[in-house]
């Protein structure tokens, strides 16, 4: 996930968390609320505290914008208003799963955008989400692990998984000329599955893996890790964890030390305030894979255009374009179906996110209920991407690549296939 700045979105959003953590069983509720109509809740599913939370607002901006839209252009059905309650993870699994208890029995949420953390993904879909016949939608949950649930078609993703960005940055490693790494990896879904997607993916390349390890999440320290991963010779070293919990220890203790003084990221360590208190003269030259758009689509630019004029900081930030899909889509799907009956919602996915019929693009709305009304076939093409989803629930992607460059994260190439 991306970096963002900590300026008036960053405070908006910790005002409106206190506030809702005064109230009892509540959530924070996105999206306007009109006295005269009824009111159809998602539920945002994410990690609003804990090692993801620095990359919220964006993607919060992102479905706020989804939802002013479709409120702006007739509502839901018959005028119904769309509203998002989020709740919080921790991305935590257990945490997850209450929360999206919650989110369902409490808030009475339709349809869910999330979780963001694979594992968060995995818990409340295992405990709520499949046994409810509720639809997920994850704009950010990567690990190859999602694919293989058995979930009776409930849950989605709107990001390419961790199998393809290991391979994708296996083969931008050797590309620089790497032969040799070392790979530390946070113990969970996430951490495990990209790891071994990268290890089995750059060994097929030739090359080498001289270290790799699971580590613990919240450490004070990694010192006897980093010795281990060290003694195998590499260079280079492969950080999979997150930006507000391990990877800023692990790097910093690394520099400190000199085990490794160069470093590999994912999208987990994506982000500007982590790479600034290391200090950005420690990681030049340091690359970074995430799941990115697919460029220069008529989607991206309709998307582009309508972030730019409503919260023009979030835009481009990774995952706040799949958020925003997650929201419309989830959106569509219930204007398809013709209620707000969970057990529809599903189905309606699938029929108006394949491929064929009347092109629905970001911030088109009006077309789409028309179309709709019309019983005409949607085909939405995303922000990110067409989401045409595959028997898993899976899309097709793009893995972005940024090189630290000075004080900012270049984006540098975009990875189709």
């Amino acid at each position: 996930m991306s970096g963002t700045k900590l300026g008036a979105p960053r405070r908006v959003l910790r005002a409106a968390i206190a506030t809702a953590a005064s109230i009892a069983g509540a959530g924070l509720v996105m999206g306007a609320v009109s006295a005269q109509s009824a009111e159809i809740k998602i539920g945002g599913l994410w990690g609003v505290t804990g090692p993801v939370s620095k990359f919220i607002p964006p993607l919060k901006d992102a479905a706020d914008l989804a939802i002013k839209q479709v409120n702006e252009q007739g509502g839901l059905l018959k005028g119904d208003t769309l509203a998002m309650v989020l709740a919080d993870t921790k991305c935590d699994g257990k945490t997850s799963s209450a929360a999206a208890n919650k989110l369902v029995n409490i808030n009475k949420v339709v349809a869910i955008n999330g979780a963001l953390c694979s594992g968060a993904t995995i818990a409340a879909a295992n405990t709520v989400g499949i046994p409810g016949g509720l639809v997920m939608i994850s704009p950010a949950s990567t690990a190859p692990a999602i694919s293989t649930l058995d979930d009776k078609d409930t849950v989605f993703r709107v990001v390419p998984p961790d199998d393809f960005q290991g391979k994708i940055l296996a083969r931008v490693i050797k590309k620089r000329g790497i032969n040799t790494i070392a790979i530390t990896y946070i113990q969970n879904d996430y951490g495990k599955g990209l790891a071994e997607a990268l290890k089995k993916s750059y060994e097929a390349l030739g090359g080498k893996v001289a270290g790799y390890a699971a580590h613990e999440a919240k450490k004070a320290s990694y010192r006897s890790e980093l010795a281990t991963l060290k003694k195998g010779g590499a260079t280079h070293l492969v950080v999979i964890a997150y930006a507000a919990d391990s990877a800023p220890v692990i790097m910093r203790q690394s520099l400190e030390r000199g085990y490794f003084r160069k470093f590999i990221g994912v999208d987990g360590v994506n982000e500007d305030s982590m790479l600034a208190k290391i200090g950005w003269q420690n990681v030049q030259g340091m690359f970074i894979t995430n799941g990115g758009s697919i460029p220069g689509t008529d989607g991206e630019k309709a998307y582009n255009a309508a972030m730019k004029a409503y919260k023009p900081d979030s835009l481009g930030k990774p995952f706040a374009a799949n958020a925003y899909d997650a929201t419309f889509l989830l959106a569509l799907a219930i204007e398809k179906a013709g209620s707000a009956d969970r057990s529809k919602i599903g189905a309606a996915l699938r029929a108006i996110a394949g491929p064929g019929g009347t092109v629905i693009l970001p911030g088109q709305w009006a077309k789409a209920k028309k179309a709709i009304a019309a019983g005409q076939k949607i085909d939405y093409q995303g922000a990110a991407g067409p989401h045409d989803f595959d028997k898993a629930g899976d899309v097709a992607g793009v893995i972005d690549v940024f090189e630290v460059k000075g004080k900012k994260r270049v984006l540098v190439e975009k990875i189709a296939k």
